[in-house]
This record gives structure tokens, C-alpha cells and sequence, in this order.
């Protein structure tokens, strides 16, 4: 046999076997056999010092517990929607105030901010919740308004899918409608986020996947009773709580606090699959919310956490989506008091994941915002011709006790409740004074213009909330230039376990690259999985969906 020169390479459909004759094939073939046993030996050997190791003492067998393939992994997503840069800024400023810390004085995001990330869809500079969320939840840029769907409308697997795919349990935690653009684009499929009633069908199960959630809680009761019941948002008679118990196997629903406190056990955790709808539309703004009523979102945060990690397997590990979602309707209204407000809540709730993920640091833990509301500033200069007051003031904020929501809602009921029609102007003016003004949003000093407005007979009340936040902003010399959104970077916050790759300036589209990473999943696997019969469930592109964009904006971009 002719043999190759050892600097010769071999061509690419050649086999290095073909350069033995068949003798010494065997013979190579025989020490193949002896190396082989000689691995065997030796990995059992291997075997047999980590099972003494591990029944001899407890950190090694925590460690080794540790390093494991199947070992239990946990992703915890926190939007803060509508939370830009300043909006951090101010929630830290006002805390220190009311703590008295001049300054040096760390939020428990302050510990984890780590970059920064971008915002933009596919379709624009300036996104919207839906868009946004759907960067996270399957990685992809797609437009303004798309419920986890591509640009082309075709539905996008998520990481939640994946999640329970890999047979993990699922939550999602809000203080909006549950049916609103970010928890949507995590649990459902539409080509628009005004298609509530078709999320909430999917969200209980009725899609091709079946039921993905094991817990959800929020608000948005509305769009899960029939349109015979007072309060529906629904368009058709479907029940969707009966069809959530009977057909899909959720076993609790929760409509308030007192169900949410005694669905509890000692320990802290609910049975599972189980619901919360703690309101028909939103839940109130934190300053406005009813504390016997409705549950606030660190309290949701901890029963959640102590509900997934305690009723999940071992090596089961779960994914847990929480939004602070009222920061954002904050903005769109201009209201700096319902915004910080909310910003305090969810700085305690970022607090609880981090006790949390302190005890249990197979967690990967990231929170970010889909987008900046509002164009807010800290300070405020409406004089060109005078120098700049440099100041602000948070007394004037700390003195409000209700959002321009709520107090926008009082006056409504006062100008249109019978007996009305009797009323003076000087009746009006002392109820605007005493009532919005001054008790409401701390404010004694009314300018005539101020008085004037708010004491039209037939106000617009759409313009009256922004008003009253403008009013106070001012004030506290804080400024905002949009009733929207912008396209500003927004902080990138995470703490736990594989977030390294997020460090610097990122798209928004690989935090769920990120977290699709951690968990070793394929959204693509999810996506092939609910194209495959979209025919049978999944609604087309409609052209009246895409024409009338500003649909939403009433209820949150």
C-alpha cells in the first residue's frame, strides 16, 4: 500500500482509514477498543469520587448541584413601561427627601444598573408598549402596536412559551388591564393590541398551545366577562372565567384583596394555576389604591416568587414577568405624583426580587423599560428673559394626596351628578379650591387662568388631567414636553446569574436574546410550533387595525 507523505492533506470526501490495509485496521481497531475501556474505567471511577464526595459533605454537594446540566434556572423579566433616565433621577431625589438623605443615598435599581438600551421598532424611532414588549418576549424588532408578531404579522414564539415548553412554570404580575400591550406580548398573539378580548381567550388557553400561565395577576376583568354582565369590555357572550375553570383547568380566580389574602397559605404561596383580576379596567394609580381592595405590586411580586420557586419541581426552575405598569400612564398624563408614586412601589418590588435572588442565585434577573414617557425633566423654565430658578422642589409634590386621574374624576362626578344645574359659579370655584386643588394636589395659590378653566361648566376632561399635572409640575419646577413616548436609551438594570453580555449599549431585541440564552431555548422551535395551523386560530392582518392608530392612546400607549 502506497501511504500519504504525513504533510499531505486529505481531500474532503477522502477517510484516513484508507490509507491501512486490512491487518492493520484490526490492529488499530483493537487499541481503539482498549482506549475506550480504559475511558469507561476511568469515568466510572470519576463516578464513584463524586457520589462518596457528595454523600460526605453538604457544599460539595450543593456545588456539584450547582455546575449540573439540569439544574434549576429561574428568569425574572421587570418592565418599568414608560421609565426613562430622569424618571429614575426623580424617584431617587424624592425618596432621599422623604428619608432626609442628602445625598450618596442608593434605590435597589441603583445597585444593578449595568448599560443602556435601545427602544426604537421596526417601523419607528419612537415605539410603543406593544412593540416593545415584543422586542423582549421573542427577540424581534416588529411595529408599532404588534402583539408578538413579526413585521409581517406572522405570530413570534416567546420566551414564556419557551419557558413552559422546557415544562417551567409561568407568571406574569402587572398593575394594568392583565390584557394590556406587555403582559399580551408575552402570553398572546394579535396583529393589535386593541384585540383584548382575543389576548384574554388566549391568555386562559385557547390557542394551539393550550394554557402557558400558571399564574397571572392584574387588572382588566373586563375583557373576561360576557357582555351581559355590567362592566364588560367584551363585544360577545363568551365568559371566559367559567371557561378558564371548566375547560382549562385554572383552579382559582382572585377578584380582590380579601381573595388574594386568603388564597394565601401560611407560607405564602397559592395553589396553582391560579388568577388574579383585582379590578375591571387598571388598578388605581398607588396613590389613589385602596389597600383593603386591591393588592400593590411588591405584594403580588412576593407571592409570586414564593408561589413559582415553591410549587415548582426540582430542576424546574420558572419565568416570572413583572411590570410596573402605571408609571407609564403617569407620564401620558403628565402627572409627576401618580408617577412617583409609582416609581417608590417599584423600587420596593425590585427590592423583594433581590432578596429573592440573594437565596436563590440560579436567577437571572433583568429589568428595563420598553420606552421613556412624557419627555419628563427635572427643571423647568417657561421665562426666556430671566435667569433660570436651578431648583426643585419636592415638598410640593409630597404634599398631593391623589393622582390628576382621580381628582379629574371628582370634578366629572360634581359638574354631572343631579342637582348640578343649581349650582353658581361661586359654588364651583369653592369646590375646584378646596377640593382639587388644595386638598387634592396640595396647591393654594390658584391663578385666575387656573380657576377659569377648571371652572367651565363642560370641561374636556381629557385635557383637564394633564392640566392639573402641568399646574403642580410647575410648581416643583419639573417639565415635560410630550403627552407620548420618546425615543430615548433607557437604563438596563440585572443582577443574578448570565447577564454579561447585556454590559454597555444594547438593542432592546437581546434582552430576549438573553434570556432565550440562559434558558437554552429556541424561540424559533415556538414560532415554527404556532405557524403551523395559523389558518385555524390566528386572525390576519386587517386593514382597520392599522388605520385608526391612535385607538389606544385613551387608555396608555
Amino acid at each position: 500500500m502506497v501511504r500519504r507523505e504525513a504533510t499531505a492533506p486529505l481531500l474532503a470526501n477522502e477517510d484516513p482509514r484508507d490509507e491501512f490495509d486490512d491487518e492493520e485496521i484490526e490492529l488499530l481497531r483493537k487499541e481503539e477498543a482498549k482506549h475506550i475501556r480504559r475511558e469507561r474505567a476511568r469515568m466510572v471511577l470519576c463516578l464513584a469520587l463524586a457520589i462518596v464526595l457528595t454523600s460526605s459533605a453538604v457544599t460539595i454537594t450543593f456545588y456539584f448541584a450547582k455546575i449540573s446540566l439540569g439544574r434549576s434556572r429561574n428568569v425574572i423579566m421587570m418592565v418599568s413601561d414608560g421609565f426613562g433616565p430622569a424618571s429614575q433621577t426623580y424617584g431617587r431625589s424624592f425618596y432621599h427627601y422623604k428619608n432626609n438623605i442628602t445625598e450618596g443615598g442608593f434605590t435597589s435599581l441603583d445597585e444593578m444598573l449595568i448599560g443602556t438600551s435601545r427602544t426604537r421598532s421596526s417601523d419607528s424611532l419612537v415605539t410603543d408598549s406593544a412593540s416593545g414588549a415584543t422586542a423582549f418576549s421573542c427577540a424581534l424588532k416588529t411595529y408599532n402596536a404588534a402583539i408578538a408578531v413579526d413585521p409581517a404579522g406572522n405570530p413570534c414564539g416567546t420566551i414564556l412559551e419557551a419557558a413552559k415548553d422546557l415544562g417551567m412554570l409561568t407568571g406574569l404580575v402587572v398593575t394594568s388591564r392583565i390584557t394590556h400591550a406587555t403582559p399580551a406580548a408575552f402570553s398572546a398573539h394579535v396583529i393589535h393590541r386593541d384585540m383584548e378580548s382575543e389576548i384574554a381567550a388566549q391568555q386562559i388557553g385557547d390557542y394551539p398551545l393550550l394554557r402557558q400561565i400558571d399564574l397571572m395577576m392584574g387588572g382588566g376583568r373586563c375583557f373576561f366577562l360576557p357582555n351581559t354582565t355590567e362592566g364588560s369590555c367584551r363585544t360577545d357572550g363568551r365568559d371566559l372565567i367559567k371557561e378558564a375553570q371548566e375547560v382549562y383547568g385554572w383552579e382559582h380566580v382572585m377578584q380582590n384583596k380579601d381573595d388574594f389574602m386568603s388564597l394565601k397559605a401560611k407560607d405564602g404561596m397559592f395553589p396553582l394555576p391560579a388568577m388574579g383580576l383585582f379590578h375591571l379596567d387598571h388598578m388605581n394609580y398607588m396613590i389613589d389604591r385602596d389597600e383593603n381592595k386591591e393588592p400593590s405590586l411588591s405584594e403580588m411580586t412576593e407571592a409570586a416568587l414564593a408561589t413559582l420557586k415553591g410549587q415548582a419541581k426540582t430542576s424546574q426552575g420558572f419565568f416570572l414577568m413583572i411590570e410596573g405598569s402605571r408609571i407609564d400612564m403617569g407620564g401620558h398624563n403628565n402627572d409627576p405624583v401618580a408617577h412617583v408614586h409609582e416609581i417608590l412601589e417599584y423600587h420596593k418590588a425590585v427590592k423583594a426580587v433581590q432578596k429573592f435572588v440573594y437565596d436563590n442565585p440560579d436567577t437571572l434577573v433583568i429589568s428595563t423599560s420598553d420606552h421613556e414617557t412624557g419627555g419628563f425633566t427635572l427643571g423647568y423654565q417657561d421665562d426666556p428673559d430671566t435667569y433660570p430658578d436651578y431648583l426643585w422642589r419636592p415638598e410640593v409634590i409630597d404634599r398631593a394626596t391623589a393622582s390628576t386621574e382621580a381628582l379629574t374624576r371628582q370634578l366629572y362626578v360634581y359638574n354631572t351628578q343631579p342637582g348640578n344645574t343649581g349650582r353658581t359659579q361661586k359654588d364651583r370655584e369653592q369646590f375646584v379650591k378646596t377640593q382639587i386643588l388644595e386638598k387634592g394636589l396640595g396647591i393654594t395659590d390658584p391663578t385666575a387662568e387656573e380657576i377659569a378653566y377648571l371652572t367651565n361648566k363642560e370641561p374636556d376632561y381629557l385635557k383637564v388631567v394633564p392640566f392639573l399635572g402641568h399646574a403642580i409640575s410647575r410648581r416643583a419646577n419639573l417639565g415635560w414636553t410630550t403627552l407620548g413616548h420618546t425615543g430615548v436609551d433607557v437604563n438596563l438594570y440585572a443582577t443574578g446569574e448570565g447577564y454579561s453580555k447585556l454590559k454597555g449599549n444594547h438593542e432592546n431585541t437581546e434582552i430576549g436574546e438573553t434570556m432565550a440564552d440562559y434558558l437554552k431555548v429556541d424561540l424559533a422551535y415556538i414560532t415554527r410550533r404556532l405557524q403551523k395551523s395559523t389558518q385555524k386560530w390566528f386572525q390576519p392582518k386587517e386593514p382597520q387595525f392599522f388605520s385608526q392608530r391612535t385607538r389606544h392612546q385613551k387608555s396608555g400607549h
